[in-house]
């Protein structure tokens, strides 16, 4: 059976807290209340895989964001990648060790208080959907062997390109390189991420719009990163970020402002919860307080947009731990969750990895997102996560993936921007883009 629209998800993830909390004080004995794309410009805050802002962190590239070095640690290496500080490994699928102290049980993660978005009058055509809310005692679970229900439709059957990319300029610029048809013939119309990584307060709403209305009139799905959280990668190569939570909250509604009201896909926050242990236990929980007030934000703001949490990859942390602090930020009152941004792992890992967050997570209305860009050959040894050799790209994005629970085959980190290694992070780097493409 078809998962339900982004709306009736909203509602019926609503109507299970409301189930939820009344059970919990019953059992306690409390009383609770329930509350023209060709002529567009990329905005200077936003990035694609292939272009990075001088602020940015080394996003989804060599990022250590999505992979461990050999100690454990994520450390975003800047990602090279769409403005995206750099996402690296580190050991793939090697655990990391336990980070210092004790870890967070995930039953002591606290859930964020659910309410439904408050309706501030301004969007009175607003259609929050006619049929019955689900019953949260009769919704059918996940289906043991598939995983869950099928993946979520979009309206929209194709993703949108934005007009500027590093790869394209260098495409531009190198009319007669020997390298120049395989790579334009293979990454140069691709869909691909925008990175939103600098905290902008006073431009990021137009810069977001500048996207969106491009791609609904191009009827499109656009792909957003939110990437600005306080303390962004521990303070490691992508560092940066809005100064503190409140400036982040109020950026973060800025940005919603500019989502319209077309479909989009908006990755939040990437290794905001993977590498959250680097945080101190009240930072951490304040953190997962300001991701699921992204989350209705966002939501609230579109209730078209399609919004995912970290799920790190499956090299990384275990399925239900994941899952805890997916929890306690808002997950379900998300779409679901991402994994293997700048990454390496392959589509089968990370397609039964989050099938394993989900099953954890327990809520059928929830699917996922997967990074394919650069999977192709899996991941590379343990420690090599900066531009490692031997890498190939792997499925195209597609909002049609056959599988289900699993909603899109996304490109989040752009093909041939270095992790650092190879280039300056972010850089467009033609002999790893050929590599990739040639599966050499």
């Amino acid at each position: 059976m078809p998962r339900p629209h982004p709306r009736r998800r909203l509602l019926n993830s609503v109507a299970r807290r409301c189930t939820l909390a009344a059970a919990t004080a019953a059992a306690l004995g409390t009383a609770v209340a329930v509350s023209a794309p060709p002529a567009v410009q990329l905005p200077p805050s936003a990035t694609q895989s292939v272009s990075f802002t001088a602020t940015d962190p080394a996003h989804h590239s060599g990022h250590p964001h999505h992979g461990h070095h050999d100690d454990g640690h994520h450390g975003h290496d800047q990602h090279g990648g769409h403005g995206q500080p750099g996402h690296g490994q580190s050991d793939h699928g090697t655990p990391p060790p336990e980070p210092s102290g004790e870890p967070t049980p995930p039953e002591a993660i606290p859930l964020p208080p659910w309410a439904p978005p408050t309706d501030t009058g301004d969007d009175p055509g607003t259609d929050w959907g006619t049929g019955p809310i689900v019953d949260p005692g009769t919704e059918p679970g996940p289906d043991p062997e598939t995983g869950g229900g099928e993946s979520s439709e979009f309206t929209l059957t194709e993703l949108f390109r934005p007009p500027s990319a590093k790869v394209l300029d260098w495409i531009a610029a190198n009319p007669d390189d020997p390298r120049r048809a395989a790579i334009e013939a293979e990454l140069a119309h691709q869909p691909a991420a925008m990175w939103f990584t600098e905290y902008n307060p006073g431009r990021i709403t137009a810069d977001v719009r500048a996207i969106t209305s491009a791609a609904a009139e191009a009827e499109q799905v656009p792909v957003l990163v939110v990437y600005a959280i306080p303390n962004r990668d521990c303070g490691g190569h992508s560092r940066g970020g809005a100064p503190d939570l409140a400036a982040y909250n109020a950026w973060v509604r800025d940005f919603a402002a500019g989502l319209g009201d077309s479909e989009a896909v908006v990755i939040l926050e990437p290794d905001s919860l993977a590498l959250a242990d680097c945080l101190p236990e009240g930072d951490r929980q304040a953190r997962y307080t300001a991701l699921a007030e992204a989350a209705r934000t966002l939501k609230a703001a579109n209730p078209e947009a399609r919004v995912y949490l970290d799920g790190g990859h499956s090299g990384w942390h275990p399925a239900e731990q994941q899952a805890a602090a997916l929890r306690a930020s808002g997950v379900t009152e998300a779409d679901g969750v991402y994994s293997n941004v700048a990454n390496f792992h392959t589509t089968e890992d990370e397609t039964a990895y989050t099938r394993a967050i989900l099953d954890a997570l327990g809520d059928p209305d929830l699917g996922a997102v997967i990074d394919t860009s650069r999977n192709g050959n899996g991941a590379p040894a343990a420690g090599q996560w900066c531009d490692p050799q031997g890498r190939a790209l792997g499925q195209p994005p597609t909002l049609t993936t056959g599988e289900d629970r699993i909603d899109a085959y996304l490109w989040i980190k752009l093909p041939g921007e270095s992790d650092g290694c190879l280039g300056k992070p972010g850089d467009f780097v033609p002999d790893y883009a050929a590599s990739l493409v040639n599966n050499d």
